[in-house]
């Protein structure tokens, strides 16, 4: 057996062995390890930008929410400045309407109060007459009677 005839083809199917992995094997290998590199360094990267995404809308939501509970403050504020407002006409219809309330009372007595005067010198008239019809013991006729009741009322 010549060991050097072996040697030399084992060499040389081996030279064959890594030519034909490095022509057909090698370069499917390698871009399949690439593009898994590339995915896994665009993964890193979104997450990164996710990362920093996620910080700047919690920072963006804090604000807005510092904002609405501004907003919010200012809305109570005005709504309690309408309150008072409407609180304020209230009690101003209110007098108002108390003043008007206590001339019609005013008015409305001082009408009795005329009323009643008139019926009381009607009244006085009435026995005036009586009185002076006893006196003179006579009768008047009701014509007269009623003009006499009228001059009395209108000088009383």
């Amino acid at each position: 057996m010549n060991f050097n005839a072996t040697l030399f083809g084992q060499t040389v199917a081996f030279i064959l062995f890594v030519w034909f992995c490095m022509k057909f094997v090698w370069p499917p290998l390698m871009n399949a390890i690439e593009e898994r590199q590339k995915k896994i360094a665009d993964g890193l990267a979104d997450a990164g930008r996710a990362a920093k995404d996620l910080e700047l809308a919690q920072i963006k939501a804090t604000e807005q929410l510092k904002e609405a509970k501004v907003t919010a403050n200012e809305i109570i504020e005005q709504a309690n400045k309408r309150k008072a407002q409407i609180v304020d006409e209230a009690k101003a219809e209110a007098q108002i309407e108390r003043a008007k309330i206590i001339a019609q009372g005013n008015a409305e007595i001082e009408n009795e109060r005329n009323r009643v005067k008139d019926d009381l010198r009607k009244q006085v008239a009435t026995l005036a007459i009586i009185g002076a019809e006893k006196i003179l013991e006579r009768s008047i006729d009701p014509a007269a009677h009623s003009d006499i009741v009228n001059k009395l009322v209108a000088e009383i």
